[in-house]
């Protein structure tokens, strides 16, 4: 791979740096993987070829199990199932780790054989059994045995060390795979190639799932799942490449409690010595040059995640209206007191920006979308997908309300993230830049005449009744369903 050198790095293992200068927007290597699977819960409504949301699938008519869009996908999947169709039914019904065990089954696939773009192999990569706590390892040890009582005797056998260090590989450097839009994990895969590159709170690349051609209506046009590496800024001819393995958004001693369980080091970025912008996330607001009491802040924050607790288990009841009840009456009372950029504020106000807009009280879910994205701004890198994706929900949300010069003015920059992000080709991107065009055309109106242009869109949505939105947190179809009312 010519954009890449592997190198040791002192602390980390081993690592990537770049052979050549990059600039934001461009994509570092790109990785097939080896293996990947669709998530147990999901298996009726993805496609296990190509990863395709869609509402009726053809299953597969031995083990029941495999979910395809047509004979075209169960063809192009039939070598990565073949193995595990004869064992899934009896495994899947019984118990053990089925994601884990399905991605086994098609690492053995056949005519499976190492590129020459692969760095590294499975046998390389770290398994990091050792570093496991003891009630973890008894659960592993579990799965092997389980998964060993239904792999096909007459397929290449393995030892159980073998098959230790690939359940440890999966579980320490499985990826999230998305759907087609990207708006939504349903499974996980092997790329060994991602795996070399480090972490870092603040990194110079994010990766992505691109699929490709997507929109095709036939699957024989659909190209390879791939991730891509991309840069975020410019990246200097020896410089390590860096991606961030938790959110940014998570305080300091909490990325590093969830990289210490999941991934099994400490991390000495620079961001987590010096704790930057904890203060921000968890700090009070200034008003005038006067801050609240540490002891008014602390009450606030308290009383914050008491409340996001009582909001979690109304949303997941379905009760909405007394999600808002929760929602409004915390952020009434801890808005005055905590900082524009507090953690637990921003995610009430994601929170009742996403409920406001599906109980279509869009003037509302507007303003709380605002303030999540100015909340963002001043918190994540520039170029962060979370950012992008937010100031597109924003947008939406706002020209859902008829505020169309923020509307436009949100997915422009939504669409300027996503195209370093994501790239042109990538789905997303392509709706937002529908968007763009379109929002650009009515702010035109707009600023011509100000009555004709309300007058007309009130006119169009007589003739397009608003229905419902989906319920939040569940992505059954692609954003343009949100930006576009249905009939």
């Amino acid at each position: 791979m010519e954009t890449v050198a592997i190198f040791d790095s002192p602390g980390k293992g081993r690592g990537l740096k770049a052979t050549k200068e990059f600039w934001a927007g461009d994509v570092i290597f790109s990785e097939a993987s080896i293996a990947a699977v669709v998530f147990d819960s999901l298996a009726e409504r993805i496609c296990h070829s190509c990863f395709r949301r869609q509402e009726k699938l053809q299953r597969c008519g031995q083990c029941k199990f495999a979910h395809y869009c047509d004979r075209t996908c169960q063809r192009a999947g039939w070598a990565e199932h073949k193995l595990e169709c004869s064992a899934i039914k009896a495994y899947v019904d019984g118990k053990g780790n089925n994601v884990v065990a399905r991605i086994m089954w098609r690492l053995d696939k056949e005519g499976s054989t190492v590129s020459d773009m692969q760095l590294t192999t499975l046998d390389e990569l770290e398994d990091h059994i050792a570093d496991m706590p003891e009630d973890d390892l008894k659960e592993l040890k579990v799965d092997i045995h389980n998964f060993l009582d239904y792999w096909p005797h007459n397929s290449k056998q393995h030892t159980i060390d073998d098959i230790s260090h690939i359940f440890g590989v999966i579980n320490c450097n499985g990826f999230s795979v998305s759907d087609q839009r990207g708006l939504q994990a349903v499974g996980v895969g092997l790329f060994p190639n991602l795996c070399l590159v480090n972490h870092d709170c603040w990194p110079n690349c994010t990766v992505i799932l691109n699929h490709g051609n997507q929109s095709a209506v036939n699957t024989m046009f659909h190209s390879q799942r791939r991730i891509e590496l991309r840069a975020l800024g410019k990246i200097a001819e020896g410089e390590e490449l860096t991606v961030a393995y938790v959110d940014f958004l998570n305080l300091s001693e909490e990325r590093q409690r969830l990289l210490k369980t999941q991934y099994f080091f400490d991390c000495t970025c620079e961001d987590c010595k010096n704790r930057i912008k904890d203060d921000m996330k968890i700090g009070g607001r200034e008003e005038d040059g006067v801050k609240p009491s540490e002891e008014q802040v602390k009450e606030a924050t308290d009383y914050c995640f008491q409340m996001l607790e009582k909001m979690e288990k109304a949303r997941l009841n379905g009760d909405y209206h007394e999600v808002v009840k929760i929602c409004r009456e915390c952020i009434e009372k801890t808005e005055p007191v905590l900082a524009d950029t507090h953690i637990y504020l921003l995610r009430m106000w994601s929170t009742m920006s996403e409920v406001q807009a599906y109980l279509q009280y869009f003037d509302d879910a507007a303003d709380y979308a605002r303030k999540m994205v100015e909340g963002y701004m001043k918190l994540y890198h520039p170029n962060n997908a979370a950012l992008g994706m937010a100031a597109m929900r924003a947008g939406v949300t706002h020209w859902q309300a008829g505020q169309i010069e923020v509307a436009h003015g949100m997915i422009c920059k939504a669409y300027a993230i996503l195209m370093v992000t994501h790239g042109p080709t990538h789905p997303i991107t392509k709706d937002l830049d529908a968007m763009r065009i379109q929002t650009e055309m009515e702010l035109r109106m707009f600023k011509q005449n100000e009555y004709v242009y309300h007058s007309m869109r009130e006119a169009a949505l007589k003739n397009k009744p608003m229905t419902m939105m989906h319920e939040p947190k569940s992505v059954e179809e692609g954003i343009k369903n949100l930006f576009h009312r249905r009939k």
